[in-house]
């Protein structure tokens, strides 16, 4: 079957989409060993060198596959959903259950590193999360509150656990939203979890890595039994 030959344009990304079609389609089924270069750059009627960067495109992709050697293989016959398509599928619940691994071992090392300067970024995200609660702006206490768990978190001086809690900050602001959205968070807790969040900035300040890691596990915990338990819940969650 003749794939037909390009359009000048974007050649590297029509040649995958047509690579990528004959995958999905099912003409290549898993296991196929691709045609080679030269084949293919005849077919589509482009260069080897746009053929290879196409093929490298299916393979970040998850489609495809080199073996040394061997050739290039179809492995799968759906592109590898990435990482971000993924995260914003995924329900609170479960984003909430990593989050925590996260926030506890982060908040352990926050008080075992942090530096003068992240307390003064701790004590300024406190207070404008009191500020926020204060002047009754539910989308502006909820960033407030994701900015103060986020300054615990870079506190803890490891930029990967830093870019893993950044890469869940669009769906947990989403989510928290359309929980304060189901309940009055006001009148469930007049605090607004004031204490356990000074709590936090305490224990890293005293430089107490159990302590911190204690507090932000009840924290998140209050919040997570409510997500999964909503109706045997009392109180209402207040973190965010």
């Amino acid at each position: 079957m003749s794939l037909g030959p390009l359009r000048p344009s974007p050649l590297v990304e029509q040649a995958a989409r047509h690579l990528r079609e004959q995958i999905t389609g099912g003409h290549w089924p898993v296991g196929t060993r691709l045609p080679g270069e030269t084949t293919l750059a005849r077919e589509l009627g482009v260069g080897r060198s746009t053929v290879r960067e196409a093929l490298r495109v299916l393979a970040g992709a998850g489609l495809v596959r080199a073996r040394q050697g061997a050739g290039v293989f179809v492995v799968a016959t759906e592109p590898a959903e990435d990482w971000r398509a993924r995260l914003r599928r995924a329900s609170v619940a479960d984003v909430y259950e990593i989050r925590m691994m996260i926030e506890v071992r982060a908040a352990e090392l926050a008080a075992r590193r942090r530096t003068g300067d992240d307390l003064a970024a701790l004590d300024a995200a406190l207070a404008a999360r009191d500020a926020a609660f204060a002047d009754g702006d539910d989308a502006a206490f909820v960033d407030a509150d994701i900015a103060l768990h986020r300054a615990a978190v870079r506190a803890a001086r490891n930029p990967v656990l830093a870019d893993l809690f950044d890469e869940f900050v669009p769906v947990l602001r989403e989510g928290l939203l359309d929980l304060v959205g189901l309940i009055d968070a006001r009148a469930a807790d007049r605090s607004h979890g004031r204490a356990a969040h000074a709590g936090l900035v305490a224990a890293i300040r005293d430089r107490d890595p159990d302590g911190a890691g204690r507090v932000v596990a009840a924290e998140l915990r209050r919040t997570l039994d409510y997500l999964e338990r909503p109706d045997a819940w009392q109180g209402g969650p207040h973190d965010g």
